[in-house]
């Protein structure tokens, strides 16, 4: 009997052991599931951030069209993951009914290079960069993945970074130009000095950096001269100061 009662008590023991580790497993295999549905999740909610971000931006349906694949993926990732959740099989089927719609708007209007207008407030201006910059990474990720094939991502890549660079360059000007205005030269020569290295660093030569370079190099020009004018002006004020020092000290002295 005791015998029994032993093997029994170690049956039981083994019992919950073993029932413990099943439960742990799938705890952890649940744990697992919802980083993995987070991470989908999170995919989804930057996708949707930066098509809303496209509208500060010339029109590009191809960004669109990649930016709502790449959305529709991580809600198919999510219904494997969790395919008893009624509220993404609904999410898949509107992102798919969307991709749709921006593979047709894709299809009939090609991205228009339209003239770039700088907006006057500077956190406008950082966020547009910030989305550019999110818009690359986001591209060269799909790429990585095989979600884009090599020849769109090149395309794209480059055409938001002649984007990226004109936008730094505008400011650039703009800022040098209304230092220029308020005739401080110097402050306009760094800014202009800054605009041209950065169109000298760029890999991709356009016609927009050589026109660009041209007009630079002319207002730096300008701006030499006003400063040559300045110092000679300067000059020469000093030199009649000193002079006018030098007649006070020798002129003739009054009798009283």
């Amino acid at each position: 009997m005791i015998a029994i009662i032993v093997g029994l008590l170690l049956a039981l023991i083994i019992f919950v052991v073993v029932v413990s580790s099943i439960q742990q497993h799938k705890e952890k295999l649940e744990a697992e599931k919802r980083v993995k549905v987070a991470k989908q999740k999170a995919i989804i909610d930057e996708s949707e951030e930066l098509i809303l971000n496209l509208a500060n931006l010339p029109s590009n349906p191809t960004v669109v069209q990649i930016l709502n694949r790449r959305s529709l993926n991580a809600a198919k990732a999510m219904q494997e993951l969790m395919p008893d959740v009624k509220g993404i099989k609904n999410r898949v089927q509107e992102l798919t009914s969307r991709l749709k719609a921006a593979e047709d708007l894709a299809a009939n209007n090609p991205p228009q290079d339209e003239k770039f207008t700088l907006p006057d407030n500077e956190q406008q201006l950082v966020a547009i960069l910030q989305c550019i910059k999110k818009l690359r990474v986001t591209l060269k990720s799909e790429q990585s993945k095989g979600a884009l094939d090599a020849q769109t991502f090149t395309h794209e890549d480059n055409r938001l970074g002649a984007m990226q660079l004109k936008i730094n360059i505008e400011s650039l000007v703009k800022r040098g130009t209304q230092a220029y205005n308020k005739e401080m030269l110097g402050s306009a020569r760094q800014y202009f000095e800054k605009a041209l290295q950065t169109l000298a660093n760029s890999p991709v030569k356009t016609d927009y950096i050589a026109t660009r370079q041209a007009e630079i190099k002319e207002q730096l020009e300008e701006i030499t001269n006003a400063l040559k004018n300045t110092n000679a002006k300067d000059a020469a004020k000093k030199a009649k100061s000193e002079e006018d020092e030098l007649d006070m000290l020798f002129q003739p002295k009054k009798k009283w």
